[in-house]
């Protein structure tokens, strides 16, 4: 079956920098501007608002397993510097650009990582954009 559409994430982080990660979003040529980038991102956003992690506890001989409610603090991407279309339509989307990673493509061109908050994030702190760029070697992966 041919895929015309298809939204890649993961969440990942601690803490306050739990979060939804696009990891790549596509719609094929002949299927775009018809707003299903926007459909697919939406979901994505939602699933990371309202994601429920299944947690193991242990104690001592007993475990015990429930479902938790860990809401994400924000959904971030990766996007080429050079991809003014695609900045376009994140920055519709409320996203803003977080920071940039300088040579972040095949140590070429830069990336920039962008950002949403989400309802947890009251504060919105999660979407300061930082003063200064980085290098990938700066990035955290949790």
């Amino acid at each position: 079956m041919l895929s015309l559409t298809a939204v890649m994430g993961k969440v990942e982080g601690q803490g306050e920098s739990w979060h939804g990660h696009v990891t790549a979003v596509t719609v094929a040529p002949e299927y775009r501007r018809q707003q299903l980038a926007k459909k697919l991102m939406n979901l994505l956003e939602d699933i990371s608002d309202k994601i429920e992690v299944w947690k193991l506890y242990f104690s001592g001989a007993c475990t015990r397993t429930f479902l938790e409610c860990d809401k994400a603090y924000f959904v971030d991407l990766f996007v080429r510097a050079s991809n003014t279309p695609a900045i376009k339509m994140y920055e519709k989307l409320e996203y803003v650009i977080y920071r940039r990673v300088l040579r972040y493509y095949s140590g070429e061109e830069d990336g920039l990582d962008m950002r949403k908050a989400l309802s947890r994030d009251v504060e919105k702190k999660s979407i300061i954009p930082l003063k200064r760029p980085v290098t990938p070697d700066e990035l955290e992966y949790d």
